[in-house]
């Protein structure tokens, strides 16, 4: 991805602001130093839909170099990036990084998946980031659970959180009983309307005569 930077000074958040206008996306790229450039909007956004993408940018300090999305603000309401923080990475560098978890299969019937973890972090080479961590639930039976250190990572990935960690359990599913004991009972709707009192000294009323 080729880039045009520039250095960006006091104005910066007016500057950033005309950057997007033009559809470019302001980035800061760490290393030794942090720079501020920009980069095409649409490309980067494009880029972006892959996990832990690796950018190769071309021109940063006269050559090309690869670097990692760390962390991307969005505008809530459009949805475009406002920005970008890079780091710089160099093939064989180990970096950590949060991957996702995959998971694939059914529980045995009668239990219910619950994932207390949908992304792991791990240590892996800047060009060898996997793309997913998978799992395979298939079959599991209810109470069985699966922890981080459990996980089958692969080849030169090293797990980075704690193995204790809980990625997913199967629970009991609730029966029909325990969903209606839980939502509580609901009234039963009146069969009869209800019949007004009677006014003391007030005669009863009798249905119109026929006309003689």
């Amino acid at each position: 991805m080729k880039e045009s930077y520039r250095a960006r000074g006091p104005h910066r958040r007016r500057a950033a602001y005309r950057v997007r206008q033009g559809g470019r996306a302001p980035r800061a790229p760490h290393g030794t130093e942090t720079r501020h450039v920009t980069l095409p909007g649409h490309e980067l956004l494009l880029a972006l839909k892959t996990p832990n993408v690796l950018i190769q940018v071309e021109g940063l300090a006269g050559r090309s170099q690869l670097t990692l999305p760390k962390a991307v603000q969005r505008d809530p309401i459009r949805g475009h990036i406002e920005h970008v923080d890079l780091i710089l990475v160099r093939r064989g560098e180990k970096v950590t990084v949060e991957v996702p978890i995959q998971v694939t299969g059914e529980v045995e019937p009668g239990g219910l998946l619950d994932q207390q973890m949908v992304r792991l972090a791990v240590e892996a080479e800047a060009t060898q980031i996997p793309q997913g961590i998978a799992v395979n639930v298939a079959g599991m039976e209810i109470g069985a659970a699966v922890h981080a250190g459990e996980l089958d990572l692969p080849s030169g990935v090293t797990l980075a959180a704690e193995p204790e960690a809980l990625v997913l359990h199967v629970l009991a599913a609730p029966t029909a009983e325990q969903i209606e004991a839980e939502l509580g009972e609901v009234p039963a709707a009146e069969e009869e309307a209800t019949v007004p009192e009677s006014v003391p000294g007030a005669e009863a009323a009798t249905p119109d005569e026929p006309a003689g």
